[in-house]
């Protein structure tokens, strides 16, 4: 059984967020085309929220660090991000045109650690109710696309493959922070060389391809 895993389109990350990616709505209307085609066919939707306390130790305002520098965070490697996807708020709220998914995952809750991976903390410390989810569905495939391809959903996939899932990227229905110009290109040929098939929501969309 396939699913379709929509990671973190939530207002802080499109245009006009507080931690806007490049163009982030504009694969709003690929993604919901995506979500119908699922839904059509019984198929599961799941989408992941960044869900982030107010006191959340990757904000650059908690650790005194400089936005967008690496620094430390319970001992290990961490970005400095400004506030974002704080819980409750109209930025960590889906975007208004994506369309509903009945199952939602949020990530990010603990201020100790951050949860870049729909999956797990970034330390594997704790797990989200994502892989029960899925095996609950027999989910063994997945299809994922969202924001950011070299942050969230790059660490969905891996852990997606870690777990033994079937993986594939929806290239097009994806988009990356690039805090260096090449982020989301090798973020996707890391992906792929850890297993992840890489497609496009053409192919995905076309009648002829089953789910």
């Amino acid at each position: 059984m396939k699913a379709l895993i929509v990671v973190d389109i939530q207002n802080d990350f499109c245009e006009g967020g507080s931690l806007a990616v490049r163009e982030g709505s504009q694969i709003i209307p690929t993604v919901n085309q995506l979500i119908e085609k699922f839904q059509e066919s019984d198929k599961l939707a799941v989408a992941t929220q960044d869900w982030h306390p107010q006191n959340h130790g990757s904000f650059a305002a908690n650790s005194g660090g400089k936005l967008g520098e690496v620094g430390q965070l319970h001992g290990l490697p961490q970005v400095w991000w400004p506030e974002h996807c704080v819980q409750g708020t109209v930025g960590s709220a889906f975007h208004s045109e994506l369309l509903p998914i009945p199952f939602v995952v949020q990530k990010g809750t603990d201020p100790e650690i951050d949860s870049y991976s729909g999956f797990f903390d970034n330390g594997r410390r704790k797990e989200t109710e994502m892989h029960q989810l899925l095996q609950k569905h027999g989910i063994d495939e997945l299809y994922v696309v969202g924001i950011a391809t070299d942050y969230c959903v790059k660490y969905t996939v891996l852990d997606g493959l870690h777990l033994g899932y079937k993986v594939n990227v929806i290239t097009d229905a994806c988009r990356g922070v690039n805090l260096k110009p090449t982020d989301s290109e090798e973020a996707f040929q890391e992906m792929k060389d850890q297993g992840a098939t890489l497609i496009s929501s053409e192919q995905v969309l076309d009648p002829a391809h089953r789910l």
